[in-house]
């Protein structure tokens, strides 16, 4: 006897949990698929006025900034390494971000649970933290939560060290923060969120691009025929 292609009914109780176990996945999935985004940044003034400040693409982990004040190149951020450089592509070089932007430290993908920890060590890249092996001198207090453009965020207070905090409002969704304010009272935010894929070359320093080192062409320089020239001259002044 051939046997035929065996049907199975499902109660409908059984079609319920697939569905429930499609909609997980589904979820899933948008919800990866949305650490990939754009948006543009913007300075909150006093008056409430908004001034440009740049624009970011963001996937996962890896954040490209572009800002008006140095608009020949733009910052590629490595939140695992951790790194941030910045590229000149009109000079085909590269170098290390260190303090050339505070957009470097702060836009940032980060633990929604404790921003804190990536924050603290985006400023240890830049040289702005305490350079030890130790890790955690920088606390987050969460004080609250806030709908900024239709997005959920959890609002936290960064305490940096005595009589030095920020603010940062993280949507846990993207795990980024939408909304900064600065030691200094600046209020920098990310606006017109576009969940889109973003290429990947889009964060990649392009191949052939040398890096330029500031502080070895200083060192290069002072061991030129020039820099030693121009200290005896400083030495034995023209009367």
């Amino acid at each position: 006897m051939t046997k035929g292609p065996m049907i199975v009914l499902l109660s409908n109780r059984s079609w319920l949990s697939l569905l429930a176990v499609v909609g997980f996945l589904l979820c899933g999935r948008v919800s990866a698929q949305a650490q990939q985004f754009s948006a543009d940044l913007v300075t909150l003034k006093d008056d409430g006025a908004l001034a440009p400040a740049g624009r970011l693409r963001v996937s996962s982990d890896k954040v490209r900034i572009e800002t008006p004040e140095l608009a020949d190149g733009f910052f590629v951020i490595d939140g695992a390494k951790p790194a941030a450089f910045f590229v000149r592509p009109a000079a085909r070089q590269f170098m290390d971000a260190r303090q050339s932007s505070r957009l470097t430290r702060m836009f940032v993908q980060v633990d929604p649970d404790d921003p804190c920890r990536q924050w603290e060590a985006m400023a240890k890249v830049a040289g702005v933290a305490d350079q030890g092996s130790n890790q955690g001198n920088w606390r987050c207090e969460r004080i609250g939560e806030e709908t900024i453009d239709g997005n959920g965020t959890i609002a936290y207070r960064a305490v940096l060290a005595p009589n030095r905090e920020l603010f940062g409002w993280i949507d846990p969704a993207r795990k980024f923060p939408l909304r900064i304010k600065t030691e200094d009272g600046a209020v920098i935010a990310a606006q017109n969120v576009r969940d889109e894929p973003q290429p990947a070359q889009m964060f990649e320093i392009p191949s052939g691009f040398r890096k330029f080192d500031p502080e070895a062409l200083i060192q290069r320089i002072k061991q030129s025929d020039v820099w030693v020239a121009n200290g005896k001259d400083s030495q034995n002044p023209h009367p």
